[in-house]
């Protein structure tokens, strides 16, 4: 695959989901808690979303993987990347686990169980979030240090 190809791909998949994720807590959830009661009524609509929002975050890790695989950078912020990449991976699996956990107290938000839960994926979403911008500027330097090496061609849709 061209490097232009590859980063191109690795920004569109970043962005989606990344921005997905942005829209969805600075904008979804706030205009659904405020249109729409009670609580109970908004998760008929989070719930779902979220799915996807995991579904576009196991994708993009994969992509996100085959970049640190094939960026030519030094071992230190390549590690670096990695440590973000795990971080990120990991969050997207306790996601994955606690998601159907809330689904049970859809209709039952009341219930001791849910907010504890509730704050857990919260959290983890918010540092698997900070992973996800750390890895972006790390990516982002791979990719200029890469660019600039010394008898590195000019990156095009085909190199």
């Amino acid at each position: 695959m061209g490097t232009l190809l590859r980063r191109f791909l690795v920004l569109f998949t970043f962005l989606f989901w990344q921005g997905g994720f942005l829209f969805y807590s600075a904008v979804v959830v706030p205009v659904g808690q405020s249109v729409l009661a009670p609580p109970a009524r908004q998760s008929q609509i989070t719930m779902p979303v979220t799915r996807y929002l995991n579904l576009i975050g196991g994708i993009t890790l994969l992509m996100l993987a085959l970049d640190v695989l094939r960026t030519r950078d030094d071992s230190r912020r390549k590690t670096w990347r990695w440590l973000c990449w795990l971080l990120m991976a990991a969050g997207l699996a306790a996601l994955l686990w606690l998601h159907p956990r809330l689904v049970e107290f859809m209709d039952h938000h009341d219930h001791p169980s849910f907010y504890p839960l509730h704050r857990a994926y919260l959290l983890t979403s918010t540092v698997q979030w900070l992973a996800a911008m750390a890895f972006l500027l790390l990516t982002l330097q791979a990719w200029r240090a890469e660019d600039t090496s010394p008898g590195r061609p000019a990156v095009t849709a085909g190199a």
